[in-house]
């Protein structure tokens, strides 16, 4: 019995993002004080003061240019009942560092949610993006499941669709960048308390911020392509945004956030250690999206699909599985792609004399070389007008686990060559 050919990409893509840690990770010494919080002694009060502002924590007076005192959102909690922060202004202070310390260990004994992001992004300098949806409130405030796995799958395809944008500007990305674009968000961490209508990611400033930047100019951009084309009908503004980064997989993501809701935002904000990057406001607007939208997204999505043009290249690649009709004449293989293209496999069809070679290449442990144009269509996973193919020598070391592979899949070719 025949194995399939290739495997399919039914648009859903692993998890890499990690949820919130038990304490907050980051570049602190490992005997750091208060059971491994951030060094009082490393912690700009200013930073402090400007987190606490973002996540709704009210200022409540103190004394002035020595320290303020902050409560956490919500409504005013009776006397003695709610968390009080006592933050200094400056650390010029003999009693800076204490301060600091207790407010960091008040924090981390909070029952309030916000807390524990005021210390993510502390331990982590990281830029925050937050997604809403309007939905029905949940019954006894309990999160929805299947709302829940909506959003955090909305959010993920977001933040994909982002790092696609960072490594190259297309319509349609497909299969093209999606192993490297998933490795940069294996450092974004969750919020604390994620539920079904708002969910918070914190991209670490120092290797996510392109992540961030692109994403801010995208969502813009794609906000307005639509209403472009909501008050004209014309689609000429998503033809332009694509350089900005807007791309069909950011639509589709979009069309996922915004759908079985009443609308759909959102926002980003900077992380305060690493300052406003050029080119961007120091508070950015949220962008929120209606059902209203929906339909100029999918059309753009169609558009972007159909119009992306195939790529003219030649790839390097070992032969993994291979399959023809009969014992002679032209059949199909499928190759993992070594060098020339960035996607994992690609799939073509060869003469009987081109795939005659690329089954003795595969005998001998060596990969082929083959020039041909990578297809839109099927998400760049295939190579027509493939020519030129030819055996490639290569090291001892990548020799050996081809032939590994070989022994591990000598069915498939046992098939290719008997025509079974």
């Amino acid at each position: 019995m025949h194995r399939p050919m290739d495997d399919h990409f039914d648009g859903a893509f692993p998890s890499a993002i990690r949820p919130h840690p038990t304490e907050p990770p980051g570049p602190w010494p490992a005997g750091a004080p208060s059971g491994g919080l951030p060094d009082p002694a490393r912690v700009d009060p200013a930073v402090l003061g400007a987190l606490l502002a973002r996540h709704g924590w009210r200022r409540r007076g103190g004394a002035t240019g020595r320290y303020s005192r902050w409560t956490p959102p919500g409504p005013p909690a009776p006397p003695g009942g709610s968390t009080s922060l006592l933050v200094p202004d400056t650390v010029g202070f003999p009693d800076s560092e204490d301060l600091l310390a207790e407010a960091l260990t008040a924090l981390a004994r909070s029952a309030a949610p916000s807390a524990r992001g005021v210390l993510v992004s502390l331990a982590v300098p990281s830029d925050e993006i937050r997604w809403w949806r309007e939905v029905p409130e949940p019954a006894a405030g309990a999160a929805s499941w299947t709302g829940a796995e909506h959003l955090h799958g909305a959010a993920r395809q977001i933040l994909l669709a982002g790092a696609l944008a960072v490594r190259g500007r297309a319509g349609y990305h497909g299969a093209r960048h999606r192993r490297r674009a998933l490795a940069t968000l294996g450092s974004v961490l969750i919020g604390p308390a994620p539920g079904s209508r708002e969910l918070t990611a914190f991209v670490p400033a120092e290797t996510g911020r392109p992540l961030t930047v692109r994403l801010y100019h995208a969502l813009h951009a794609t906000r307005e392509a639509v209403d472009y084309q909501r008050a004209t009908g014309g689609m000429d503004a998503f033809d332009t945004a694509v350089e900005a980064g807007v791309c069909r997989e950011l639509t589709e993501a979009v069309i996922a956030l915004v759908r079985g809701s009443e609308g759909a935002g959102i926002a980003l904000e900077w992380a305060p250690a690493a300052g406003t990057p050029d080119g961007c406001p120091v508070r950015p607007e949220p962008v929120e999206f209606s059902p209203g939208d929906l339909p100029a997204l999918r059309r753009a999505g169609a558009r972007y699909l159909r119009d992306e043009p195939a790529v003219p290249v030649r790839i390097t690649g070992a032969v993994v599985r291979m399959r023809r009709a009969g014992p002679r004449g032209p059949g199909i293989v499928r190759l993992r792609v070594l060098a020339g293209a960035e996607v994992p496999h690609v799939r073509l069809e060869l003469d009987e004399e081109a795939y005659r070679i690329a089954g003795q290449a595969h005998l001998v442990g060596l990969p082929v070389r083959v020039e041909g144009r990578l297809e839109s269509r099927g998400g760049f996973r295939r190579l027509t007008r493939a020519s030129q193919v030819v055996p490639v020598q290569v090291d001892e070391e990548e020799r050996d686990r081809l032939m590994k592979s070989l022994q591990e899949n000598v069915d498939y070719f046992e098939e290719a060559c008997t025509g079974e």
